[in-house]
């Protein structure tokens, strides 16, 4: 009798233990856990740069970039079911616009230019927006739903909406798990995953560096005027060949005014010493992002290279930087201008603008 009884609660033991495996092996909807999505580091930026900055809070997911592309397309966002953020940041316009200010739903006029959205995985300071007044990519997501002069809505009402959407509600399921409440930040999650997945790192230059293309001499002049601290003097602010990112990320005062109807940086922080600064955005895919400046006052790249060259403002905090302001600029030639402007355009990605992972099928 007492062999019987060991025997049965062994065989108890290993049914329970049994049961416990296949629980183990086939997790529930409710342990689901959406696929990791390594960011795609091209080669260039893997040799330069450090880590790129994910937050923990948000990994990078199949499902997460799935729905904030989605959603980043998608109009439901706004007051009036007809701006998305695309509206305003179009790939072919390397997600930035070619309006000098975009329109909002109520047909009103912003005051700053579009910035182009790419390599954002890679703003270490995580300032973000021409006066860095988002702290974070998961933020600057958030403001254009609710700002009167973009997409104007009430972000209850946008939640409402897409709560009542099926397509959403199982989009959201599969990105953040089961049961989940779809919210504000999760969009914003959401979004900004997608966004961390616009990456540029295939332009002309991008393959000379890696000999696996050559410059004209006109390209070669162009590189050397942007490098020479007495002619071009370009790369303190804008990088080099060693960082591949072409911007410092850094807030300047640039010699645009001699006072400011925009205090920047300065407007945010309400520090005099950073009035008219505004973050230096990168010179990939100038080809493609005019307007430029902040305030989208140049049309073209020869207007731009004239202002460094002959059009520096002195001002209060003009930045150390621009050495000849008050010789009015750099002082180029003709030829030098001509050759800046052709490295510049090496610059351009055309396959990122045309990648059909970042568009909308």
């Amino acid at each position: 009798m007492k062999n019987y009884w060991v025997h049965t609660l062994f065989i108890l033991c290993l049914l329970s233990c049994s049961k416990d495996s296949i629980v183990d092996s086939n997790p529930t909807i409710k342990d689901y856990v959406p696929t990791p999505l390594p960011l795609k580091t091209p080669t260039i930026l893997q040799q330069k740069l450090i880590t790129p900055v994910i937050p923990f809070t948000n990994p990078q997911t199949i499902e997460g970039v799935s729905l904030g592309k989605k959603l980043f397309y998608d109009p439901i966002l706004s007051g009036n079911n007809k701006m998305s953020c695309a509206t305003c940041h179009s790939p072919a316009s390397a997600f930035a616009n070619n309006t000098v200010f975009s329109v909002g739903i109520d047909g009103i006029e912003g005051s700053r230019n579009a910035m182009p959205l790419f390599n954002l995985a890679w703003n270490f300071d995580e300032r973000f927006n021409w006066d860095g007044s988002e702290l974070s990519l998961e933020r600057q997501a958030l403001t254009p739903v609710s700002n009167p002069l973009e997409m104007h809505a009430i972000w209850d009402d946008v939640i409402i909406k897409l709560q009542q959407n099926q397509d959403y509600s199982k989009l959201f399921n599969r990105a953040f798990g089961d049961n989940t409440i779809i919210t504000k930040e999760l969009t914003a999650k959401a979004i900004a995953q997608f966004e961390r997945t616009l990456i540029s790192a295939n332009s002309k230059f991008d393959k000379y560096l890696l000999d696996e293309a050559r410059l004209t001499p006109q390209e070669l002049n162009g590189f050397n005027v942007f490098m020479d601290e007495e002619r071009g003097d370009c790369f303190h602010c804008h990088g080099d060949n060693n960082n591949p990112l072409w911007t410092d990320n850094i807030f300047h005062n640039n010699g645009l005014d001699e006072n400011f109807n925009d205090l920047g940086l300065g407007g945010v922080n309400g520090d005099p010493i950073d009035y008219g600064k505004f973050k230096t955005p990168s010179i990939r895919n100038l080809a493609y992002s005019a307007p430029y400046m902040h305030d989208g006052r140049f049309k073209t790249l020869e207007e731009v290279i004239n202002h460094y060259s002959e059009g520096l403002k002195r001002s209060a905090t003009i930045d150390p930087l621009m050495k000849k302001v008050d010789e009015g600029g750099a002082g180029l030639s003709d030829n030098d201008k001509t050759d800046l402007k052709a490295f510049l355009l090496t610059l351009s990605d055309y396959e990122f603008i045309n990648n059909p992972e970042f568009n909308i099928k």
